[in-house]
């Protein structure tokens, strides 16, 4: 990757792994759903006047079935999804599965865009070793497995993967900026029925209030912007190795904010993952592939912790 396009990775790197402590910490004053329309109608309430200002919203809405089927990939369903299958499995399982993302947006890149490139064998081990440092960090403290929300989880990740390699090439032609305006205010305005019943009982403390706004301001608008940026400037199968790094920022924000030990797997697994990232981004013949390689115009790829009590991964 070129520089810029590692400083936006480890920037998302970050911003896509703080969610973990953000959300616990805003739960202790609102329930899951209230928190998942504060972070879109946030996220809205930032961008859609950007978006309308620089009248870049109205002629994006001739792509508005394209915009809602992103929306319903990346954002509504997933955010449904995995908020019901948190509920019964452990945070650990979800973000195993859930780092599935990266195989199947070179499957997709494979067979349906006909990229052969997606599958070969430097990105293959690069992937696998990824994986594995995922599962040490993660650890194997799964609970008990119900095959139906793992299907839940699986299918997130799934939806995460189509959303950036297909849908948004139907919208290379949109501006980012008004994408994501768009799809933020819909999920939004679907959540107002939800967050309705579920409004918090008691004001809540200035942390929960603060950690909400971050969610909405950093880890939603901020977020797609810089992903849309990196994206465009790797690609989107790099792009989807996110989901390998994520569960290790999480864990050191974990360590650092919240006094929670450092355990063994996080050191032998976050290595793995940084060999994985490197082997992942290798051409053909060993050099690094260089920025545009493999790129899917406008993509966008997971933010699968948003609106979960215990997210899998941002």
């Amino acid at each position: 990757m070129s520089k810029r396009g590692w400083l936006l990775f480890a920037a998302m790197s970050v911003i896509w792994g703080i969610p973990y402590l953000l959300i616990k910490v805003a739960l202790e004053g609102m329930p899951a759903p209230f928190i998942v329309f504060a972070r879109t109608a946030i996220g809205a309430a930032v961008l859609l006047p950007v978006a309308m200002k620089r009248d870049l919203v109205r002629p994006a809405l001739k792509y508005w079935r394209y915009i809602a089927l992103f929306a319903a990939l990346e954002i509504a369903g997933p955010w449904l999804l995995l908020g019901d299958a948190e509920q019964h499995m452990t945070s650990s399982l979800a973000g195993l599965l859930i780092a599935a993302v990266p195989f199947f947006v070179a499957l997709i890149m494979w067979r349906i865009l006909g990229e052969k490139d997606a599958v070969s064998g430097t990105r293959l081990a690069g992937l696998f070793i990824g994986l594995a440092g995922v599962v040490a960090i993660v650890g194997l403290n799964v609970g008990e497995v119900n095959v139906w929300r793992m299907l839940e989880v699986i299918a997130v990740a799934l939806g995460y993967a189509v959303a950036p390699t297909l849908v948004l090439r139907r919208l290379e032609d949109v501006p980012p900026l008004a994408v994501i305006a768009l799809s933020l205010a819909g999920v939004a305005a679907l959540y107002v029925p939800i967050a309705a019943f579920s409004l918090p009982k008691h004001t809540p403390h200035a942390n929960a209030i603060a950690a909400a706004v971050a969610l909405g301001l950093i880890c939603t608008a901020l977020a797609f912007l810089f992903f849309f940026a990196l994206i465009a400037e790797v690609g989107a199968a790099k792009s989807s190795m996110i989901t390998f790094v994520n569960p290790a920022i999480a864990v050191a924000g974990g360590v650092i904010f919240l006094g929670e030990d450092l355990k063994a797997g996080v050191i032998v697994g976050f290595p793995l993952v940084m060999i994985g990232l490197v082997l992942s981004t290798l051409r053909k013949g060993g050099a690094v592939a260089p920025e545009g390689v493999d790129a899917a115009p406008a993509a966008v790829v997971p933010v699968a912790d948003a609106g979960l009590a215990e997210p899998a991964t941002p």
